[in-house]
């Protein structure tokens, strides 16, 4: 499962989940930041990821748009990045399982 971190989440969640989710990246070390949600979007859908944001920009473009990429909206508000981590590594079975569902574009986690 390849997770792409959007830019209004920190970058030093990836070394802390990257047991359960190999090959994610953070848009920062792929030179995506301060750049348009569609440069991201393309991005994922090329690259085989799943974005990653509490950007609602992305969750209208998923609702337009469909899959690839798929998108996981977190709707925690201004949490702690340790907060994050622990929810990205406790839903894991949810994230998979969304993963592997052909229907789905979203899934929110709050």
């Amino acid at each position: 499962m390849k997770l792409l971190l959007d830019e209004n989440l920190s970058d030093r969640i990836i070394a802390q989940i990257s047991d359960l989710y190999p090959e994610s990246a953070h848009v920062k070390t792929l030179g995506l930041t301060n750049t348009e949600d569609s440069t991201i979007w393309d991005y994922a859908k090329t690259n085989g990821f799943t974005i990653v944001s509490k950007d609602a920009d992305f969750h209208q473009r998923s609702l337009v748009y469909g899959h690839p990429p798929k998108f996981i909206y977190l709707r925690i508000g201004n949490s702690p990045t340790r907060i994050i981590i622990t929810l990205l590594r406790d839903q894991f079975e949810i994230i998979q399982e969304f993963l592997n569902r052909q229907a789905e574009s979203i899934l929110i986690l709050s």
